[in-house]
């Protein structure tokens, strides 16, 4: 089995959202609380961060440059030094109940974003898409903590978690159009077992999730059978990325959100990135593609 490793010298609060880029050789991840953009080239580990306005729950990298960002008010575009440039649509849930959270780039250069609804007293959350045209539509709701959004090779798939509900779920879709059909259950994480959040898709169609609350790292078959798990020494990991020159560097974010200081001095890596590497290539995630 490989061996997870620490990534660099960072600790942060909640890091979420691991993005890499080829071009560059360089990984994005979002620090949601810190209000933070974080860069680390990787083979020089210049780390490089861009302070924002409002928290970023996720983003993706724009096929022009730059990033298209859904912070807590609304989606933007945003220059490659983290400058807006323009507010694409507003937040389709209240912002003051409910953060954007998990989202990501389909294979025709959609962007997609899910929020969280943090009263937790119904599945107030939803799950929007942004086209080229920057028309943004609502896309699935019935969600209460949007997130593991990723899409099967062939792109008739779309997988999304559901964290607090503990739920996996697909949705065939129309890769030409991104139209989507009916979502269906694809399985139920035990509780007291880790809660499914962010996700990374490789190239044989496994599932790859961060278990949040479980200390691990699980490969499911396209099915949703479990076939490995990759234990961290941390317990909240909230989502891994495919990386590297080769596409088999599994990176991973974690968080030390809510963590008492017992817990922080017992697990001091609570918040830092680590990286695994794997005898898989993963899915190289898609660019926004704009009109």
């Amino acid at each position: 089995m490989h061996k997870v490793e620490v990534l660099f010298d960072y600790i942060g609060e909640l890091p979420e959202s691991p993005v890499w880029c080829s071009k560059t050789t360089s990984l994005y991840w979002t620090d949601i609380l810190q209000k933070e953009l974080h860069c680390l080239q990787i083979e020089t580990k210049t780390h490089r961060v861009l302070a924002m306005p409002e928290e970023v729950g996720c983003f993706a990298l724009r096929e022009q440059g730059g990033f298209i960002l859904a912070m807590r008010s609304g989606v933007y575009l945003a220059t490659a030094d983290g400058q807006i440039e323009k507010k694409v649509c507003d937040n389709p849930n209240n912002p003051a109940l409910a953060r954007f959270n998990d989202g990501g780039v389909d294979p025709e250069g959609r962007f997609y974003a899910g929020t969280y609804w943090s009263p937790r007293d119904y599945n107030g959350a939803l799950l929007c898409q942004v086209d080229a045209d920057l028309k943004t539509q609502v896309m699935q709701c019935d969600i209460l903590g949007a997130n593991g959004l990723a899409f099967s090779p062939d792109g008739q798939w779309m997988y999304t978690t559901d964290t607090p509900n503990h739920r996996l779920y697909r949705t065939p879709r129309t890769p030409q159009s991104g139209q989507l059909g009916l979502r269906e259950t694809l399985k139920i994480f035990p509780t007291g077992h880790g809660r499914p959040d962010g996700a990374a898709m490789d190239v044989e169609g496994c599932y790859w999730t961060a278990l949040f609350d479980g200390h691990r790292i699980a490969r499911l078959s396209p099915t949703g059978e479990v076939l490995a798990e990759y234990p961290l020494p941390v317990r909240c990991p909230t989502m891994p990325c495919f990386g590297g020159a080769d596409m088999k560097t599994l990176f991973i974010t974690t968080t030390r959100e809510n963590m008492s200081e017992e817990e922080r001095a017992e697990r001091p890596l609570s918040g830092a990135l680590f990286y695994l590497r794997t005898d898989v290539a993963g899915l190289v995630k898609p660019t926004f593609k704009e009109n």
